[in-house]
This record gives C-alpha cells, structure tokens and sequence, in this order.
C-alpha cells in the first residue's frame, strides 16, 4: 500500500489503510492489526457498522520530506484461530509537498435503496467532492477503499465522475445491504473519504424450500391411523408475506399433513394400509409461498408398505384331477398343485404337504413341499384301483402360518395288460367231443357260443371273434361280437362226423392280446349212435364239478325210482298170470287216447346220453332200433305194435301216467311190461339241465 502524505500534517492526522480479508466467520475472523516499529506512526484499531475491522495511521511526529522522502512500514492482520493466522502488508509513505485544501465530500454517509435483481449499469448513486485548490491539486479522483471484494464485484465507480452503478446480480437473501468507503483524492494528494450505504430491496424471486428432518421408508400395513411418516421444514429465503408458506399433499393419498409449529410439519397416516393394494405410495409434497407472485415447490416422498401375514395361501382350483398309466415307473411326475399368497417375502412363501389321515393307508402319491409337484410312489393296477383322493395343504411362511387345502384326485388310466379269458368252453375241458350237431342243421345253426371276459376297461376290454382255425373252413363261422359258433350252410352227409374249431379272441388295445378257444363238435344222424361212438373212442373220465355230481345223483334216483315201478309191475303180471290161466293169450292193456291217434306201450326203458365237454347234459328218447313184438302176439298184432313203438317218445302225462305226445294217459299203477322193454331200449329222455338250476 502506498500513501502520500504532504509534509504539512499535523501531528494525530489518520491515515486509513486498506483491510485485509479473511473467508472465516466469528473468532476465526480478522482479530487484530500490528505495525513495525517506527519513529512517526502508531496504528489505531476501529469497526464499521457492518462489523468489519479495518486499521488506521496515526501520524505521532511531523514528516520532513528534507529529512526522509519516504518510508516503509510493515503491517500485521492477525485472526482469533487456533492456531492464529496472520498476513502482512508493506505501507510505503511518499511524503509529499504541502498542499493546504482537501476535497470535501457533499455527505459523509449516502444511503440509497435498490431492489434486488437489479439490470446491470442502473445508476445506484453519485458521489461529490469539491476541493477550492487549482490545476492538479483541485482536481478529484473517486476509488473505493475499505470495502469488501463482493461489493466490488457487486459496484462500480466511476473514478472520474463519482457514480456507483450495479455491476453485478444483486440478491435480498446473500446480502442484505452494502457498505462501501469512496475516496476522493486532488492532484497534490489529498484525499478525504465517504461512506455509501446501499439496501437491497427483497422481491419475491425463491420458491420454499422443503427439508425433510425424518423419514420412515418403510411403514407395516397393520399400522393404525395417525402414525407419524415423516418430519420436514419448509424455509423460504424472502421476507415478509413472500416468506410466507403453506403445504399439501397431491392427490387422494391415505395421509395427512399436521403443522406443529412455525415451518414444521407432520406426515400422517389417516386410514388403515393394506399392502396387496398398493405396495408403496409416491407422495407429493407441495410448499406454495404468499407473495404477489406466488411461487412453489415440490418435494416427493416414497413410501413403502412393509407386509403383514394378512392372507391365507389360494390354490388356483378349486379341485385338481391328475391321470396316470397303471404299470407306471415308480416316483413319476404326473402334475403339480399350484397355490398363490397375496403376501410377500416370507409371508408368500409356500410349502405343500399331503394331510395325513388317520385310520387310511400310506398314501402312493407324494407332493414336493417347494414347488407341488405331485409324484406316483409306486406302480398302479388299474383293477385294483381305478381312482383315488388324498388332501393337500398349502402353509405359507409367516408367523403364525396360514393355510389352505384341495383335493387331490388322482385317475389310473387304463393299460391293455391283460389277455382275454376265455369262460366257455372251459380251458380244461375236452375237446374231442365238445358239442353235438344233428345232420339235419341247417344254415345259422347255433352250434355254442364262446364266452370271454378281459378285465381291462374301455377299448382294452372290446373283445372280436374270429375262426383261427377250422377242420372245414366253410362249415362253421364265428360272431364277430357275439361269439356264437353258427353253421354256415346245411350240414351234409359228406362232412366229417368230427370236426375242431380253433376260436381267437382278441381285445382292441395296442397293443392286442388274444387268446384262443378249441371246440370239438361231432355229427351225428342219432344221439344214441354219438353216445356209442363216443364210448368208444373217448374213454369215461370221472365227472368233476358240482354239476356233473348233482346229474349223477339225480339220475340215479330216477334210475331207482323205474327199476322198483318195474319190479312192481312185473310182481302184478305174474299174480294175474296164475290167476287167468284159461285165458289162451294174456295181453296187457293199452291205454288209448280219445282221438284216434293209435295207443302206446305203458313200459318204456330209458337209456342216458351226456354230452360231454358242454355245460348242459342231455337225456333224449331214441326212436326204436328194433322192432318190438310182445310175446304171444299175432303176426299182425305185431306188426300193429311196431308201428305204435315207432311213434315219438312218450312223456309224463297228467295224473302222474305217462301219455303218448303228451295226450293220452295211462291209467295209474299201470306200467310198461317186460315185452315192451325192448322196443323202448334204445329211447332216450332228454333232460336238460342249467349250471345255475338245482340239479
């Protein structure tokens, strides 16, 4: 710094120094200045209005330029830190000629009003000082001094013409006023100084600003109303009604805004919070101010809603049915159970698990607890088990957990694993003589009909006939269906009397399985011929079953049952013999019909045929192979009685006798005698007999 100082001072004159600068605040601040030692100055310590502190020099003895033109002096600014800082700066004082007139400034202070955001170059005001000397010495510069570098940056001065105009953008809320010290200075170095003080008018050009204090980011959806969210401040940097502010909340948000005191609010919940709604709320805070211009700010809030395990576990049916291929491998995946939680996290997680039953089986399926899937343990039989149910529950993972059930039924499907099983004719039966066909069948002549069941379902158990094999492929055919063995066309007397028919049986899987059926039919012109040949050539087996027992047995008493009625008959012949013996030619009567039909013998022998390899056995009336005469007779009587044994076979009449046809009946306690015996050997009865009828 330099100064001039014209010799003339009077001792005690103060020379203002420029002010050193320091960016801290309060005790760390500029503290305290220091000067050299020195033989003409003393340094003196003062305070503007605005706080600032600036030194100044004391002149303590009069200069001599003669003596000393110049001089330097080392100063000191010291602050109040810890550690201090200090900065130094030289004054180098230029002891000029005497010049006995300083300017004289119009005011010592000018205070003057601008409002902020001010254009640049607009005149703030313009400072004067007259000095009475001429030519150099009274002509003036301005410069500022002792005033801070914002304000400089902020101001201009013209040097030549005092004015102070706005270089800069002023602003209410960085500064409120400025201070500033003109110096005006003549051409012999006198100066004198002037303070200028300027106020900076507040317009309404800063939005509220919106601070938040407290936040809580997540809040549990069980929460009650009026519980606090959040904590915030609202500051506007203007003043007086542009200061000024009010809030609220954008939208129909479950929250509410509580001022508790000057510029601080509340965030409250005012309704209950339900998470499955709406997981998280954007909560728009508006801060508006009062000014003429009303200006506002927005401030957003996220809010998330924490879950409670509010919601039990939901299966996405109501009922699942799940199918599978009996024969299966064992743990085969054959679906999955799905179940949703409106929940989340832990609370949605979901475990499934079968509900065991008391009292039932271990169950075949098992579920997997992460994800449902539902497994086959073991293989299945579809003729064991044609379906099933088992519960399954689903636990999601809150605390305490909740739950929900569905029925699981599970469905075997049904595999073709099982042949057709042929019921008639029996697989151990004989097929030699299986069954008998007269010669005289005619085309479509039921023969036997095959039975056979498959104990599979559906398509698998759709059984089809065919002829695999035949002795005479044109003879016979096979209900593709029904299975019934019919003749195709009349049976001749060319056809072998023994034929075997071979019978396939087949279902409708994929893939199909068969079984076959062997029947042995035999031709005969008369049953009692069949039964001979068959005597023959098929020796007798023991008869097994209940069926065939219960023939035995019945027969026997039939058998019994004649024989004694014989015996009787016989007994009573021979008594009536001895008594009629003029009588030339004892003859035994005959019972007649009404209508001329002719009469019968009253004594019949029965001969017994069975059809082997058949379910039903057979009792048939032969017509007479031999012609019968009773002992005694005349020619023509005789010839008369083989014509009567010719007739059909006699049958149980009414009354208990027996009738020819079924017309005439014999007296009672009249039976056959011994002549008639033999023209009825070779009639058989035919008796035939269910399996499910008593015997």
């Amino acid at each position: 710094m330099v100064l001039e100082i014209l010799e003339t001072a009077s001792p005690g004159s103060r020379f203002p120094l420029e002010s050193a600068q320091d960016q801290d605040v309060g005790s760390n601040g500029l503290q305290n200045y220091s000067l050299g030692s020195n033989l003409h100055f003393s340094l003196a310590l003062e305070t503007g209005k605005n706080g600032m502190k600036y030194a100044e020099l004391i002149l303590q003895h009069q200069l001599d330029r003669e003596e000393q033109r110049e001089m330097n002096l080392l100063i000191t600014a010291t602050d109040g830190g810890s550690p201090p800082r200090s900065g130094t700066a030289q004054v180098r004082i230029v002891v000029m000629d005497a010049n006995d007139n300083t300017p004289v400034f119009a005011r010592e202070v000018y205070e003057v009003r601008v409002t902020e955001n001010s254009p640049p170059e607009q005149l703030v005001v313009r400072v004067t000082a007259a000095d009475p000397d001429e030519g150099s010495y009274g002509k003036v510069r301005y410069a500022f001094t002792q005033t801070t570098e914002r304000s400089r940056q902020l101001f201009e001065l013209n040097p030549a013409t005092g004015e102070i105009r706005v270089a800069g953008n002023l602003d209410f809320e960085e500064a409120k006023t400025h201070e500033m010290v003109v110096k005006a200075t003549d051409g012999g170095g006198l100066s004198a100084h002037c303070k200028v003080q300027v106020e900076i008018l507040d317009m309404n050009d800063n939005a509220p600003e919106i601070s938040l204090t407290s936040l809580t980011a997540s809040i549990a959806e069980a929460a009650p109303p009026l519980t606090v969210v959040a904590l915030f401040i609202v500051q506007d940097r203007d003043s007086g009604d542009n200061g000024r502010t009010e809030c609220s909340i954008d939208g129909d948000l479950p929250f509410s805004l509580t001022r508790t005191f000057d510029n601080c609010y509340e965030l409250r919940t005012n309704a209950v919070l339900d998470r499955e709604t709406t997981a998280e709320y954007n909560i728009t805070i508006t801060a508006t101010d009062w000014g003429t211009t009303r200006l506002s700010s927005r401030k957003n809030l996220f809010v998330q809603i924490s879950d409670v395990n509010d919601n039990s576990p939901e299966f996405t049916q109501e009922g699942y049915t799940m199918s599978v291929t009996e024969n299966n491998s064992p743990m085969l995946r054959i679906g999955s159970v799905n179940a949703t939680d409106a929940d989340a996290g832990s609370n949605a997680r979901i475990n499934y698990a079968l509900v065991q039953q008391e009292g039932k089986e271990k169950p075949v399926v098992s579920v997997n607890s992460e994800n449902g899937d539902v497994y086959i343990l073991r293989p299945m039989d579809y003729e064991e088990v044609r379906a099933f149910e088992v519960a399954v529950r689903a636990t999601d993972g809150g605390s305490p957990p909740l739950s929900a059930q569905t029925v699981l039924r599970v469905v075997v499907r049904d595999e073709n694993d099982n042949a057709p099983l042929v019921l008639h004719p029996p697989p151990d039966s004989s097929a030699a003589t299986g069954e008998l066909v007269p010669r005289w069948a005619r085309a479509g002549y039921l023969v036997a009909k095959v039975v056979a069941v498959d104990s599979d379902a559906g398509q698998n158990a759709w059984l089809s006939y065919e002829l695999a094999k035949a002795s005479e492929p044109g003879l016979f055919r096979v209900g593709l269906h029904s299975g019934e063995v019919r003749t195709v066309r009349a049976v001749s007397e060319k056809d072998a009397s023994r034929q075997r028919l071979v019978v396939l049986v087949r279902d409708q899987g994929q893939p199909p399985r068969s079984a076959t059926a062997t029947l042995g039919i035999t031709l005969v012109d008369g049953f009692s011929d069949a039964h001979l040949r068959v005597s023959e050539e098929v020796p007798a087996s023991e008869p097994d079953g209940p069926l065939t027992l219960y023939l035995i047995s019945s027969l026997a008493c039939v058998s019994a049952l004649f024989l004694a009625t014989a015996v009787g008959a016989l007994a009573m012949k021979v008594r009536q013999a001895r008594q009629s013996e003029v009588e030339s030619l004892p003859t035994f009567p005959t019972a007649s019909t009404d209508s001329n039909e002719g009469s019968l013998p009253r004594s019949y022998l029965y001969d017994v045929c069975f059809a082997t390899g058949t379910v039903n056995s057979e009792f048939r009336f032969l017509r007479p192979l031999l012609p019968c005469f009773p002992a005694g007779l005349p020619a023509g009587q005789g010839e008369q009685r083989s014509s009567v044994c010719s007739q059909d076979a006699a049958i149980p009449g009414e009354g208990g006798g027996w009738s020819a046809q079924g017309k005439a009946p014999l007296p009672e306690g009249v039976g056959p005698g011994p002549a008639e015996a033999a023209c009825t050997a070779s009639r058989g009865l035919e008796l035939h007999v269910s399996s499910d009828q008593n015997p």
